[in-house]
């Protein structure tokens, strides 16, 4: 994986939250809150990005439960410090390959689609099961192939076709470049984990205009370097001709789109 997959800071936190939470990540975050209802202890969440999870835990779990909320990159960490004020979250950078939490000292954790950027996904399995009570739950979520995934796929698709000798390749690389559920099957397995249940979720994705969805994936993720790499001058150029091949699939206004995850749940 490219070092650019993993860069998420200046202007790119708040533009994927703004644009990119209510649009993908939020419908998602509810239903992994959902599905921890009722926990009881300490959870730990890896990848929390701008919080958007960590909000929907807070409004769904009992207060006494104790949250850590991790991520490997500070500037995303400090935007969603910003969003949230609830005395049971703690907020640390921390990389999920290698935590800095003493073993079995987690009642749950939980990652919503932080897993694609694991540059060694078994090591972040093994790292999960490591500070996981003996039972502890292991809760992700993965997004399927850009192919099932209306917007990001017409997005995408912009983007390369602006730069046809040298094509950004972000979206489907790494967000979307982990979906085989036998490999992940395996892999956790591999790691220790079992009771390992795999269930593809699919919900619809909304906007208000065409340009929402155009400048969280152009601007808001890691996709702006790669745009800014081959021609900086060009970031709202390609984010306009991103708008208006939405504009084309969809309509030129609220949007509706198809979008499509995994989401995994194993025992430590």
């Amino acid at each position: 994986m490219a070092d650019v997959d993993k860069a998420f800071a200046g202007a790119i936190p708040a533009i994927y939250d703004r644009y990119l939470g209510p649009l993908l990540f939020e419908p998602y975050a509810r239903d992994m809150a959902r599905r921890l209802a009722g926990m009881e202890g300490r959870i730990l969440e890896t990848a929390a990005g701008t919080g958007i999870v960590t909000r929907a835990l807070v409004q769904t779990l009992p207060a006494s439960v104790e949250l850590v909320a991790t991520d490997l990159n500070q500037p995303m960490l400090d935007h969603a410090a910003k969003k949230l004020d609830a005395p049971q979250v703690t907020w640390q950078q921390a990389n999920a390959l290698s935590l800095p939490f003493e073993s079995a000292g987690f009642d749950a954790l939980v990652c919503q689609f932080g897993v694609m950027f694991f540059p060694d996904k078994s090591a972040g399995f093994a790292e999960a099961r490591r500070v996981l009570k003996p039972g502890g739950r292991f809760l992700f979520s993965v997004w399927d192939r850009i192919e099932d995934n209306e917007i990001a796929g017409v997005v995408s698709a912009a983007v390369a076709a602006a730069f046809p000798d040298d094509p950004p390749g972000f979206m489907a690389r790494t967000p979307h470049g982990y979906h085989d559920t036998g490999r992940i099957r395996d892999e956790l397995q591999g790691a220790g984990f079992s009771d390992i249940g795999i269930e593809t979720v699919t919900l619809r994705s909304r906007a208000e205009t065409p340009a929402d969805p155009a400048t969280g994936f152009c601007q808001g993720t890691p996709m702006r370097l790669e745009i800014e790499a081959r021609d900086a001058s060009r970031l709202d150029e390609v984010t306009n001709l991103a708008a208006q091949a939405v504009a084309r699939h969809f309509a030129d206004g609220p949007i509706d789109g198809k979008i499509q995850a995994h989401v995994i749940t194993a025992v430590a």
